[in-house]
């Protein structure tokens, strides 16, 4: 079985519920602290890639950092975004579960049971 990740913020009701979430199933899963060992630009690529989404749709817009650095501009470059969020990962939305070649957002917790349907 593959190896199970989250990207957790202990402080995040929603990243606390997913890990109860997991644990509760049975799963071990690896914790990275992403607030304190950001994911690289080129890491936030492969799992954007993996959510299926763009940037932007995985940034919390309401951080102060976001208006600050002037990323609500539609110009900016999808690599631009994701530089900004590796430098700022308080902009990453909050939990990400990876597992196998998937990713789940964990908004609502109960999204990321989809990576494990068919186990």
């Amino acid at each position: 079985m593959s190896e199970v990740t989250i990207w957790h913020n202990p402080r995040c009701s929603k990243s606390r519920a997913t890990l109860s979430l997991l644990e509760s199933h049975g799963l071990d899963p690896k914790i990275v602290e992403y607030l304190k060992t950001p994911p690289s630009a080129s890491e936030l690529t492969s799992v954007l890639k993996k959510l299926h989404m763009k940037p932007r749709e995985l940034m919390r817009k309401g951080e102060a950092v976001y208006k600050e650095l002037g990323l609500d501009d539609e110009a900016l470059s999808d690599a631009k975004l994701t530089e900004a969020m590796a430098e700022n990962p308080v902009l990453i939305e909050r939990p990400i579960v990876l597992y196998a070649a998937r990713a789940a957002l964990g908004r609502p917790p109960e999204n990321v049971l989809d990576l494990f349907t068919g186990l």
